[in-house]
């Protein structure tokens, strides 16, 4: 039987994170020495560290929040696919792949995964290839970098391509590791009212053919 596979980043304290942003930092703030019965940890952090989803309101004052998204788009039959050799996911590189119908679609591009280093650039997702998504029915998207686009985008073409063809982001999953292929996913947000993202534990499973 197929075991779990974490494509998580791990949380802690040598995280790299957006700069300008809120680092992770985590630490026992209460001890079982000062309780006479346990230990309590404190953390506090951006809600895009690691690996982790952004809701509409990331980028759009009037978009909805991480509870106003529908949870069934984090869990069920995606694809993995590797789009290393090329600088940008577009349409002419995700074409490559002979998709004819999958609604998540997991992307392994050229970048290293080094959690402890943030990334001087990515392969952003252009207008072209959100679109192309969607043609094949492809209501998520995660990617093994921080951002859907470039580094230093301000216009955030690839955030608002995918919303206005109803994609959800998955962002800084690790793939390293994993084959191309058919898997189950689970990768679920925290119920956080008014956030604008969330970490998530993100894992994976072969689907096995009967």
């Amino acid at each position: 039987m197929s075991k779990w596979i974490d494509i998580s980043q791990v949380l802690n304290n040598k995280l790299a994170h957006w700069p300008g942003d809120e680092p992770f930092h985590y630490e026992t703030s209460v001890t079982k020495e000062m309780t006479d019965s346990v230990n309590i940890g404190k953390i506090t952090t951006s809600a895009h560290i690691g690996t982790h989803v952004d809701a509409p309101f990331h980028f759009l004052n009037d978009g909805k929040r991480i509870l106003d998204l529908d949870i069934e788009r984090y869990i069920g039959p995606c694809k993995v696919i590797d789009l290393s050799d090329f600088d940008e996911i577009s349409e002419t590189a995700i074409k490559t792949k002979e998709i004819s119908h999958v609604e998540r679609l997991l992307i392994k591009t050229a970048l290293p995964n080094k959690p402890d280093r943030f990334p001087e650039e990515v392969s952003p997702i252009t207008e072209n290839g959100a679109a192309y998504m969607q043609s094949i029915g492809v209501k998520l998207v995660g990617v093994d970098t921080p951002s859907v686009d470039k580094v230093s985008s301000k216009d955030l073409t690839g955030h608002h391509a995918l919303y206005k063809h109803d994609i959800y982001i998955l962002e800084n999953v690790m793939l390293d590791q994993v084959e191309e292929g058919d898997y189950e996913l689970i990768a679920l947000p925290l119920a956080l009212e008014e956030g604008d993202g969330s970490p998530v534990r993100a894992v994976i499973k072969p689907i096995e053919e009967s």
